[in-house]
């Protein structure tokens, strides 16, 4: 299943995405609080609203182009984010460091597929796009081991890891470099555990259409169980937890490493069996 969030009259509902449509999420009755209530909600919960999306008619909901989605996971608790996550393909496994690196995003930072994001430019003028495979926790991990791990995946997204690149920001206040409004979209939607391997997911950024990211989740130096058993042994994982894996490196041309973001780019990210979430820089 695929869910997804919509705005409606200032208000942040629930969906399923079934096909081209958006079919507004109501289970026994009621609409589902919030993604992370419906992450909260196990193989039991799935199961129910697997039940409802059968019986629902085919030309139900609106087509996706005719709602405004939100942010995959609108209110996530919590945001984690790892760095220096993917070797290049030559590299040597002696490259591989001892345990994760791992910081966050401000949860209020989160912003829709479609948005428009800007900032101040006085404080940092050199912003870079990252694409990363986003992973929604379902059951609540504290202390699991590898092995049991990916028992506590609700499912899988898109995040745009947005960060400053200037030194008072990206060399020693990373959290503040990286959680202005807007710098973490998320989306389309989220693609559940069970319809989903992760394990070799090709994944790309663009900007204006040309690339400037083209990796495999297969070159993360630690997997995504390594991951959530590492955050584990020292956080509780809640349902709706956000964690961005990491990000292949930049290519080298045609626009080069050294082409930060400008007013008026289109921010393209593309994992394979997600789909596409882009962000406008204004």
């Amino acid at each position: 299943m695929r869910f997804a969030t919509f705005i409606e009259e200032d208000r942040v509902s629930v969906a399923l995405v079934r096909g081209d449509r958006v079919l507004p999420l109501v289970v026994e009755g009621a609409r589902p609080r919030s993604i992370r209530h419906v992450a909260a909600s196990g193989g039991d919960g799935l199961s129910r609203i697997a039940d409802w999306l059968e019986g629902q008619p085919e030309d139900a909901g609106r087509r996706i182009g005719e709602v405004e989605l939100g942010p995959a996971v609108p209110d996530p608790r919590a945001i984690y984010t790892i760095g220096l996550n993917y070797s290049s393909p030559d590299a040597a496994d002696e490259d591989r460091p001892e345990r994760p690196m791992v910081y966050g995003k401000i949860p209020s930072s989160v912003a829709a597929h479609g948005a428009v994001v800007t900032w101040d430019r006085s404080l940092t003028p050199n912003v870079d796009a990252e694409c990363e495979l986003g992973v929604v926790i379902g059951d609540l991990a504290e202390a699991v081991g590898p092995e049991a791990a990916m028992g506590h995946v609700f499912g899988y997204t898109i995040v745009n890891d947005m960060g400053s690149r200037d030194p008072w920001l990206d060399g020693d206040q990373w959290l503040l470099g990286k959680s202005m409004a807007g710098f973490c979209p998320v989306g389309p939607w989220i693609v559940t555990a069970d319809e989903l391997d992760p394990a070799d997911l090709r994944l790309a950024s663009a900007i204006n259409a040309v690339p400037i990211q083209d990796g495999r989740t297969s070159q993360m130096r630690f997997g995504i169980a390594e991951v959530i058993s590492y955050l584990s042994r020292h956080v509780a994982l809640e349902p709706g937890d956000l964690i961005a894996t990491g990000t292949p490196a930049r290519l080298g041309g045609p626009l080069g490493p050294d082409r930060h973001l400008e007013a008026g780019d289109v921010v393209t990210c593309w994992i394979e069996g997600i789909g596409e979430l882009t962000t406008t820089i204004a």
